[in-house]
């Protein structure tokens, strides 16, 4: 996918609500470009874990992989800014990919990385008493 049809937004959701959206056209700060290319380093020298094993040198798709878990982990213990963090590397390291999924399970979450359905941003649904503004 080229920069032209790069999605522009792309969403955490949690049992099918939205809990972050990152905005690919806005400019990613210096300090937290740093800040990624540090988690990249760390998990280039140190592997990653996922499913109880170490994987030594982990390939984009399992770093993508372990990321979604500690961003849904993150999400779960109202971590905002690691958060924040993992969201910005999804997006950034991965400019095909629209939504992360993340399903509660009855022993844990699911979590799918989707490259095909384009997030449609959700809006609020305001309900009031019949006959006010």
């Amino acid at each position: 996918m080229n920069a032209a049809s790069t999605p522009a937004l792309m969403a955490v959701t949690l049992n099918g609500i939205a809990q972050l959206e990152y905005d690919r056209t806005k400019p990613l700060p210096d300090y937290q470009g740093a800040y990624l290319a540090q988690m990249d380093q760390r998990m280039n020298e140190e592997g990653v874990v996922q499913d109880d094993q170490h994987i030594l040198s982990p390939d984009l798709g399992q770093k993508a992989q372990f990321i979604a878990a500690n961003l849904t982990e993150a999400i779960i213990s109202n971590n905002e800014a690691l958060a924040a963090a993992m969201c910005t590397w999804l997006a950034t390291r991965m400019p095909d990919l629209h939504q992360v999924k993340i399903q509660q399970q009855e022993a844990g979450y699911e979590i799918h990385l989707d490259f095909t359905e384009p997030y449609v941003k959700q809006h609020p649904v305001r309900f009031g008493l019949p006959g006010t503004a």
